[in-house]
């Protein structure tokens, strides 16, 4: 679930924290402008775990701060694919069912993906397992705020980096580039289709 990544960054440091010991003000620094943040690619950072190399510090011409190029260790969150993760169950929807982790929100189960044979309730917002026993079907619903167990088995990343306007046409088309400008920049796509996964009262004795 969480990944140590190699990285290298040049940090400003700006003169009024030059009285601060260098680890300390590039360490707030890093943190300031990676953590809670995707990296394209990469993955959602958490926080810095150690800094293993500073080079050279340099104050450029009409700057007086000092930079320095550092290499450095970040943990991130990167399942990778096929690993087993449990959250919560945020809402449902027709595009299938959102979960939450606590500090990630952004993964989806799709109706392809779930316990078959499935269904949409409209009244209840919420998916409906059908599961077949010899006494006839049941019904077991996703509540929200369940626990459900999930196999990552696939992840979208999107570049959601600030572009120019391609054309005179960008001043007509505001709205829907603020639309696409809200995807989320790192998604996780999960599969519940195998025995014991999904909510865990399922699969529990009461």
């Amino acid at each position: 679930m969480f990944v140590l990544v190699e990285m290298t960054d040049t940090v400003r440091i700006p003169p009024w924290q030059f009285e601060r010991k260098l680890n300390d003000s590039i360490a707030e620094e890093l943190n300031k402008k990676l953590a809670n943040k995707v990296v394209y690619n990469v993955g959602l950072c958490i926080c810095l775990y150690d800094i293993t190399k500073l080079e050279d510090s340099y104050i450029f011409p009409g700057d007086g701060a000092s930079h320095t190029k550092v290499h450095f260790r970040y943990v991130v969150f990167h399942p990778f694919l096929d690993e087993i993760l449990v959250g919560q169950i945020k809402n449902c929807s027709q595009d299938g069912v959102h979960v939450s982790i606590g500090f990630f929100d952004d993964i989806v189960i799709p109706p392809e993906s779930l316990q078959q044979p499935a269904k949409f309730d409209e009244a209840e917002q919420v998916w409906v397992w059908e599961y077949e026993t010899e006494e006839g079907a049941h019904d077991l619903y996703m509540d929200i705020g369940e626990e459900i167990r999930f196999r990552v088995v696939d992840e979208t990343f999107v570049d959601t980096s600030p572009t120019g306007p391609s054309s005179a046409e960008a001043s007509t088309s505001n709205a829907t580039e603020e639309v696409q400008k809200k995807e989320a920049p790192y998604t996780l796509v999960g599969s519940i289709s195998e025995p014991g996964l999904g909510l865990l009262s399922w699969w529990t004795n009461s």
